[in-house]
């Protein structure tokens, strides 16, 4: 329950909120429109309350540039289904490139090797011109889907601006990620290019992914294109055409980027599809969630301008891998004509030092990371402040999972005194934040400081009844310009109405515990699904299984994240053995090995146990989300119907591992 007596943590000055982007807004509404609000929860009702007010206003405040202008923002607000700007056409590199000046940096980046770089507005716009126009030539157009196996480098925000220029249709997955969930993804969308590197440096050491990319490559058949960027310095791959006839085209990005051309948008409707993301559940392949241009480009500008309070003379960075929506979000600070400032690299290598160091060397004026980031520099006691110079720094964010209330004072303890605290939740699904930050309202420990403009939050009760001040499901009740446009390969459109509406039909259930406070802000108690969110990022049991189960030893096995307001994350895996077998350390090390080659180092678990048996239902289905509810001190006979279940008796073992487990997980 949040206590109203809790002083604030912080308060913005007189001269934070005269400042402040959202004071601007609010004062050009009474000015233009005579709409006048005495408070945030008064402005966030009308946002919410009058969609078509509130979207229409952010277009015109923004000025965001359609080509082809609509006069309705609502065709149809069904959830799903809902038809945003009908009639209207924009791209979204169009709303970036109209910032484009030569007296700052657009980017600004740094990876292990130490350096600083600055990519100007200019060149940026020349590069992504260029490589438009080469990939013009090459056949790739509106609605082709262009994928990247990238790091987080200034040649992935190229390429992802000159294919979302042509109207085709971006994915990216991170190359510390295994040729088996790359695919899993890639495989789905059918790409027609590939943009890759030969490997990348983490940590202080390098890692060739010229043989995982051949192997990607082979079982992608309706890639023409390819393109390489050489990370490391190896040679361009000039025996690919051999190997992979398929391919008609290798390209080396050094020639591609070197032309001096006008950049040629291609204006695409409202709901043409951007980007394609990847958010996976408990059964199946990723979900492959489609955004479109205008969604995003409305919510990401929402968020960046208003919430994050970020605008031109401000220097932004947002700790993530390209595998994480955080990456889109952090390109998103160019919407709003923000300098991005990106790194590279492993941000406890060589020490935990490493990004407090570029946040000063930097001047950013705004610094994101994960709560696990926040957690691992208070466990190593370091002093960012006494690290780098970090006295530009006014705003600060975290996400990906819940930020304790530890976290909290240590930002303002060792970090910065007087720094505007803005941790948000939202998630690949919408690209965007439900409840987040705004600098006009002061900061409590462990609570977010508001439901976000224009998105209606409620906490949901088991009977579909909001209530504040009570743990209950997070829901949206209406659309959001960001919410997919649909699943690829989902042509009726059940998966997706699966993933978010089998709850509460017509309302958005998002799958995470919430807690809107009596003062309007909201406190994020994990995931109330069965879905893993492993260190800020996502990702589906199913892929884990499929990994884990492909061992001869391994009958069946069950995976369960902990993640909970407080403590650390900690997720177990439990497996059965065949008949002879027992789980040996060298068992275990090959379990972790295959793991983390086949999906990445953040699927690897806390503790890997054997059990004689997994629970299933009747029709096989592994019971995730009882044995969560179970470890997380729930009571057996408010988790699971047992005449559900095809062996009961399994659930002995998980009750009684329970009873062990109170108090948290488990030491040696």
């Amino acid at each position: 329950m949040s206590d109203l007596n809790t002083a604030a943590i912080w308060q913005p000055s007189e001269s934070v909120i005269r400042k402040a982007r959202i004071t601007q807004y609010t004062d050009w509404l009474r000015q233009t429109h005579g709409k006048t609000f005495d408070s945030y929860d008064a402005l966030w009702q009308w946002s919410v309350n009058d969609l078509e007010g509130f979207w229409s206003s952010i277009v015109d405040y923004f000025g965001i540039a359609f080509t082809t202008p609509g006069i309705t923002v609502l065709g149809d607000q069904r959830m799903p289904g809902t038809v945003w700007f009908p009639g209207t056409r924009l791209n979204y590199v169009d709303q970036i490139f109209r910032h484009a000046t030569d007296a700052r940096p657009a980017i600004i980046f740094r990876d292990e090797s130490g350096g600083l770089e600055e990519l100007g507005w200019h060149e940026l716009q020349r590069q992504v011109a260029s490589l438009a126009a080469a990939l013009r030539t090459k056949g790739v157009g509106e609605g082709d889907r262009v994928v990247a196996y990238m790091p987080n480098i200034p040649e992935t925000v190229v390429a992802f601006l000159a294919v979302a220029s042509l109207g085709a249709i971006w994915s990216v997955c991170s190359p510390d990620i295994g040729a088996l969930a790359v695919l899993d993804r890639f495989r789905q969308i059918e790409p027609k290019a590939m943009i890759t590197v030969d490997g990348y440096r983490y940590g202080g050491k390098t890692f060739d992914r010229r043989d995982v990319v051949a192997s990607i490559l082979e079982q992608l058949p309706t890639v023409e294109t390819l393109i390489e960027v050489p990370c490391l310095s190896y040679a361009v791959d000039n025996g690919a055409e051999s190997r992979f006839p398929h391919v008609t085209h290798i390209l080396r990005w050094a020639d591609l980027i070197e032309d001096n051309v006008a950049l040629k948008t291609n204006p695409v409707p409202f709901d043409h599809p951007l980007w394609i993301v990847y958010s996976s559940g408990t059964t199946g392949l990723p979900k492959p969630i489609v955004h479109g241009h205008g969604g995003v480009v409305l919510e990401q500008i929402k968020i960046m301008g208003l919430h994050n309070d970020l605008g031109p003379e401000d220097r932004y960075h947002w700790y993530s891998t390209t595998g994480w929506i955080m990456w889109n979000l952090q390109v998103a600070g160019l919407l709003v004509g923000t300098t991005v400032c990106i790194y590279d690299g492993n941000p406890g290598w060589p020490d935990l030092g490493a990004l407090w160091r570029f946040a000063g060397d930097a001047r950013l004026t705004f610094f994101g990371a994960g709560a696990a980031f926040y957690a691992g520099c208070m466990k190593a006691d370091i002093a960012p402040a006494a690290l780098a110079d970090l006295s530009s720094l006014r705003a600060m964010g975290s996400t990906g999972s819940p930020l304790s209330p530890e976290g909290y004072r240590w930002i303002y303890d060792h970090v910065n005194a007087d720094v505007f605290l803005a941790p948000m939740s939202g998630g690949t699904d919408i690209a965007s934040a439900f409840v987040g930050g705004i600098p006009t309202l002061p900061v409590f420990v462990g609570e977010m400081q508001c439901r976000c403009l224009g998105s209606r939050i409620e906490a949901f009760d088991d009977d579909g009844k909001p209530i504040v001040n009570a743990v209950g499901e997070l829901v949206c009740t209406q659309p959001m310009p960001s919410m997919p446009l649909y699943f690829w390969n989902d042509p009726d459109g059940v998966r997706y109405r699966d993933s978010y509406y089998d709850m509460f039909p017509g309302i958005w259930r998002h799958g995470d515990w919430i807690q809107i406070t009596p003062r309007g802000g909201a406190i994020i108690y994990g995931r109330s699904d069965a879905t893993i969110n492993r260190h800020g990022i996502r990702m589906g049991t199913s892929e884990l299984y499929r990994a884990v189960e492909a061992f001869p030893e391994i009958l069946d096995s069950l995976v369960v994240d902990l993640e909970y307001l407080g403590r650390e994350s900690y997720m177990p895996l439990f497996v059965v053995l065949r008949p002879g077998n027992i789980l040996t350390d060298e068992l275990k090390s090959q379990l972790v090995a295959r793991i983390r080659n086949a999906l990445s180092s953040r699927h690897v678990p806390n503790e890997i146990i054997q059990v004689d048996e997994i629970p299933h239902t009747l029709t096989g289905k592994k019971l995730e989300l009882p044995v969560k509810k179970l470890l997380l001190g729930k009571a057996l006979e408010g988790v699971v119907n047992l005449d559900a279940v095809a062996n009961p008796k399994s659930l002995e073992y998980f009750v009684a591992f329970a009873q062990r487990f109170k108090g948290g997980p488990r030491v040696g």
